[in-house]
């Protein structure tokens, strides 16, 4: 696909379809109520038939408009015709995009700049739209031997209208940003949806070398078993135990500015397939648990978008890859384990795995003498019974740190919720054979999953990303989503300001 930006007459555009916004429609503005005059008012005697809805989003595509030199003119409702919010936006970028897909329309120019967004700017806009696009595009069929026919999403030409040359590099910065964010969503949700039989720790590394082999501002290093063996990381180790798949720490690095500036570190749940271990998983919806290694997935995808847009920040990338088997190799419920940190643990469920490979990098990737940390992980499935599919739970030990995430959360719509991580759910993880148990009970388990993690990063800020909720959807729409790639982005972008 390709997207750029024009100050040329858009109603003079020899072009597949121009897409106009609808505020009011008894007083239409801007380039749409530019195309009612060249029409002759055609456009509002369509509106006066009430086709159009007035929620955000709705649409309506029209064919050969009086003095209109496109082929069609999609009619895009606002629902406002005053400032309407990033999330209504969203869904009018989104069901733009949905609404160009169809074979006939191979280009089209946008006015959708002439909305006007409470407290977001023309390069937010812009992103917005180029995101919405290329996500509607997505598709995974690497498993089918056929492939199969499809509504066909709109792949072509784009180009985006701006009245004001002034602004034609906020705009064209925006496109860059949500073309790169999109192909990281891309990214990780192809490796969230690869079969578990080939999306192994030893597939998670080779797609970082590949990474490697793209951009040139990223050295990737693998660390095998016997490695980890040797620097003592005993927790993680004792995941992958029980499975003929060995467990890789995968280290992507990132540099796009000075030496001398601290990075970021990501750090990822990359457990490729979660049976639970000797604490085995009910068999329905086991399937599922290939999509345990989402916050893996989402490093990956932060990675390259990061890269593509050549960010001037310092960016680590580590995930912790592991199968979570019950072979007869496999920790039982009540062993103890060592980890890297030198700190004992007491396995009360097998299933409780993903921390225990999270603690292990956490300790490790002090070495980067980080600025901040953020672990990203498909942890609890008590964080749905909190927050639902919608939001992502966050933890932290910085209230600066935290309040960054939530408001990059906000900016990118892809939003995140903040738990305590309080001395009193510190408690529930006392152990009577080792410094602390994996588990804390049933009550609060997202925010003593998020305890566990903070007693091994108390060296560093750091933040816990839960997406268990929202890391890949069921039923008919199963697949990975590609959160919270754009949360984390965007929290990049804003440290770079």
């Amino acid at each position: 696909m390709e997207i750029k930006h024009s100050n040329a007459n858009p109603l003079n555009a020899k072009t597949g379809c121009l897409i106009l916004p609808v505020g009011n429609r008894k007083k239409l503005n801007g380039t749409t109520a530019e195309a009612d005059d060249a029409s002759d008012k055609y456009l509002s005697h369509i509106l006066k038939q009430n086709d159009l809805a007035a929620c955000a989003g709705a649409t309506v595509m029209l064919h050969n408009v009086p003095g209109i030199s496109a082929n069609r003119v999609l009619l895009v409702s606002t629902g406002s015709d005053k400032q309407i919010t990033a999330q209504q936006f969203n869904r009018v970028t989104q069901s733009t995009a949905t609404a160009l897909s169809t074979p006939g329309i191979k280009d089209c120019v946008s006015c959708l700049n002439d909305v006007e967004v409470d407290e977001k700017d023309l390069t937010w806009q812009a992103g917005s739209f180029a995101q919405a696009l290329e996500n509607n595009t997505y598709h995974f069929d690497l498993h089918k031997s056929t492939k199969p026919d499809r509504v066909s999403a709109f792949d072509g030409k784009a180009t985006l209208f701006v009245s004001d040359k002034k602004h034609n590099k906020v705009v064209e910065t925006g496109i860059t940003r949500g073309t790169a964010i999109a192909h990281g969503m891309s990214f990780a949700r192809d490796l969230g949806n690869t079969a578990a039989n080939v999306c192994t720790p030893t597939y998670l590394g080779k797609e970082a070398k590949k990474l490697e082999k793209t951009f040139a501002s990223i050295k990737t290093k693998l660390l095998s078993e016997a490695q980890m063996q040797k620097l003592g990381m005993g927790a993680l180790l004792s995941v992958s135990a029980g499975s003929a798949e060995p467990a890789q720490l995968i280290c992507m690095e990132y540099k796009g500015a000075a030496a001398s500036k601290k990075p970021v570190v990501l750090v990822g749940k990359g457990v490729t397939f979660d049976t639970g271990g000797i604490s085995i998983k009910p068999s329905a919806g086991m399937d599922e648990m290939k999509f345990d290694m989402c916050g893996a997935a989402s490093v990956f995808g932060v990675m390259q978008s990061v890269a593509e847009m050549e960010l001037n920040i310092n960016l680590i990338g580590v995930v912790a890859a592991a199968e979570n088997m019950p072979g007869s190799k496999a920790t039982k419920p009540g062993d103890i384990v060592t980890s890297m940190s030198g700190k004992t643990i007491e396995v009360l469920n097998t299933d409780a795995e993903g921390r225990l490979v999270l603690c292990d990098a956490l300790t490790y990737i002090s070495k980067y003498k980080p600025d901040v940390v953020i672990d990203i992980a498909t942890l609890t499935g008590a964080v749905i019974v909190a927050l639902g599919n919608h939001t992502t739970g966050l933890m932290s030990n910085d209230d600066n740190l935290a309040d960054d995430l939530y408001k990059a959360g906000i900016d990118s719509q892809d939003k995140c919720w903040r738990l305590p991580l309080w001395d009193e759910y510190e408690k529930q993880l006392a152990s009577n054979f080792a410094d602390l148990a994996n588990i804390g009970g049933r009550s609060a388990g997202t925010i003593t999953a998020g305890c566990f993690l903070q007693s091994f990063a108390r060296a560093y800020k750091w933040a816990h990303l839960d997406i268990a909720g929202v890391a890949w959807k069921q039923g008919a729409a199963k697949g990975s989503t590609g959160r919270p790639v754009p949360l984390l982005v965007q929290y990049l972008l804003n440290r770079c300001q």
